[in-house]
């Protein structure tokens, strides 16, 4: 009998998933406060400039010259409707009611092919605008395309990788430890 009960004493025997705390209203001001402070920051920092007429002008697709808040906006549910051709792209999913770069992706297809399939991020903008609505906070989900990227899909992802990390976008997951995950599964 007593090896029975040693079967409930292990510590690890199950586990019971706790629901996730809700970050409070307070909690989330001061977290958009941080990202903004940073953004902005971003915006006012100007690309450095050619110097010397042996320095290589800069691309196009130069990640320090792409300011995702002056591209074209469109509905949050892009995905839904036809008018973003069979172009790859990068995106942005920007609220634009403080303004805050939520997230930056590369598309290996179309924008509406990548987003009409399975994408976390989904959640996490359903996560942000539900927990919005709860405090009657504004939100403003958009998205930007950035279309005049590389058809080389190494040098989208780099492209990519250097928005995220520039623009320390907090819904990509090189962020998270910056910012923490705080839409995730809730």
């Amino acid at each position: 009998m007593p090896k029975q009960f040693k079967l409930f004493e292990a510590r690890d025997a199950y586990r019971v998933e706790q629901p996730k705390k809700l970050m409070s209203k307070e909690a989330l001001k001061a977290w958009k406060t941080r990202i903004f402070t940073y953004q902005q920051r971003t915006l006012a920092t100007r690309p450095p400039q050619q110097t010397s007429l042996f320095d290589p002008p800069k691309s196009h697709c130069d990640h320090e010259a792409i300011n995702p808040f002056q591209l074209k906006r469109y509905s949050s549910t892009f995905y839904r409707s036809q008018q973003h051709g069979e172009k790859i792209c990068v995106y942005f999913i920007i609220d634009h009611a403080m303004p805050l770069l939520l997230y930056v992706g590369e598309t290996m297809q179309t924008a509406k092919q990548r987003w009409n399939g399975v994408h976390d991020c989904r959640d996490y903008i359903m996560n942000y605008i539900e927990l919005h609505r709860k405090y009657d906070l504004e939100v403003k989900i958009c998205s930007a395309f950035w279309y005049d990227t590389p058809e080389n899909r190494t040098a989208r992802l780099k492209l990519e990788r250097e928005l995220i990390l520039r623009w320390q976008s907090p819904f990509n997951k090189e962020n998270w430890q910056k910012y923490g995950q705080p839409f995730g599964k809730i």
